[in-house]
């Protein structure tokens, strides 16, 4: 049986920077068709935004869904965050990238677990309380879409003060999770770029998000917000 070919590893670098401080992350993508081994535009906005939040997040418990090459929440854990990394418990390769952007950064003791979206599973149960959940174009095929609100629903119920932070790449007009959310008692708030100084095509010295049409909201439990 023939071997796999080796895997090709580009390491790319991503630099956060404003009046007051400097944060370079290193982040090893995979020359790979599986979703997860690069970075996404949609990753590189929600990590701007995690960066200019970084006062609001230091010492606070933040979960990453679907982290694959986890810029945000290497971003997240390099400003004093509690982080900790999943991915599909499905997709062990993913994982591993998660644990290779850890060791890249230093972060090797950051915790990485395979939660898969819709199940309700030890791994999901025993997580310790979270204040924040990131999630970088987790919304990106419909048939996931409930499979996600499903999980994020389980942990706000654990965790009522929790926000999921969020961002999305505009794919379709008859893109929407509004009656999602309704169904699981959840509600979102748009959050306007140019807020967290992400309305460009350039971000963190790289050029991402480029052209793409990126949007950011904050989903917490109905009676929140």
């Amino acid at each position: 049986m023939n071997e796999p070919p080796p895997q090709t590893i580009i390491e790319k670098t991503f630099t956060f920077e404003d009046d007051e401080d400097t944060l370079i992350v290193s982040i090893p993508e995979v020359l790979d068709p599986q979703y997860g081994m690069h970075v996404w535009p949609c990753a590189v906005v929600l990590s701007q935004y995690v960066w200019i939040t970084r006062e609001k997040t230091q010492h606070k418990t933040i979960l990453e869904l679907g982290a694959g090459v986890s810029l945000p929440g290497i971003v997240a854990a390099k400003s004093g965050a509690h982080v900790i990394l999943s991915d599909s418990a499905e997709l062990p390769m993913c994982l591993k990238n998660c644990r290779r952007s850890c060791d890249v950064n230093n972060l090797s003791s950051t915790p990485v677990i395979g939660l898969t979206w819709g199940q309700v599973s030890p791994e999901l149960v025993s997580l310790p309380p979270v204040d924040i959940i990131l999630g970088s174009d987790v919304f990106y095929e419909p048939e996931d879409f409930e499979d996600v609100l499903v999980t994020i629903c389980f942990l706000v119920r654990k965790n009522p003060c929790a926000q999921f932070w969020t961002t999305y790449q505009e794919r379709s007009a008859d893109w929407s999770i509004d009656a999602l959310l309704h169904k699981w008692n959840l509600k979102c708030i748009h959050v306007p770029l140019e807020t967290f100084h992400a309305n460009k095509n350039h971000l963190a010295g790289s050029t991402l998000p480029g052209d793409h049409t990126v949007q950011m909201m904050i989903i917490t439990a109905k009676e929140m917000l």
